[in-house]
């Protein structure tokens, strides 16, 4: 017994409807359709120990507001750390030059992004500044090395000390 014509339409409707919603959510959550249209930025600099799976064209955020994005990644042979420019667009050109930058995860595919914390100079960062404090991206497999090395249950003389000397109760004072 085939089905009618009508109910195999809608349903090969119903399945495209399905994976469209999933692409845009896909897109929105990541940052292929969150770019800044301006083209008035201005770039800063930070350096990090471990940028993870940070990439060109990654998000700059404050306040989870987006301000900007990773204009490029480079290594510096000298410090042996990742120079990472930042492109910002100029309407955000009053972050204080004590500010912080750190490097998160967000988003339904765990992507990375670069997030700016203020600080409360009254100077601002300028075109070219770099910025001196930063965080590194944590790395899960470092932070399950160091659960599984420190994290355990720990057993030392001193904790099962009193509990083994304590006389047992006999009812005389």
């Amino acid at each position: 017994m085939n089905p009618r014509p009508s109910y195999a339409i809608g349903t090969g409707l119903f399945i495209l409807l399905g994976f469209a919603a999933l692409a845009y959510l896909a897109t929105q959550t990541t940052s292929v359709a969150n770019g800044i249209a301006s083209s008035s930025t201005y770039t800063l600099k930070a350096r990090f120990q471990n940028i993870g799976q940070l990439k060109a064209r990654a998000p700059v955020k404050i306040a989870g507001v987006r301000i900007g994005d990773v204009q490029s990644i480079a290594l510096e042979p000298q410090r042996m750390d990742a120079l990472v420019t930042l492109s910002i667009d100029k309407q955000y050109n009053d972050i204080p030059d004590d500010s912080s930058a750190a490097i998160f995860t967000s988003g339904l595919l765990g992507d990375q992004y670069v997030g700016i914390e203020p600080g409360g100079s009254p100077t601002f960062l300028k075109n070219g500044d770099e910025m001196v404090l930063t965080q590194s991206a944590m790395s899960i497999e470092n932070l399950i090395g160091k659960f599984l090395v420190n994290g355990g249950p720990k057993s030392s003389g001193s904790d099962s000390a009193p509990a083994s000397s304590a006389a047992p109760a006999s009812g005389k004072p």
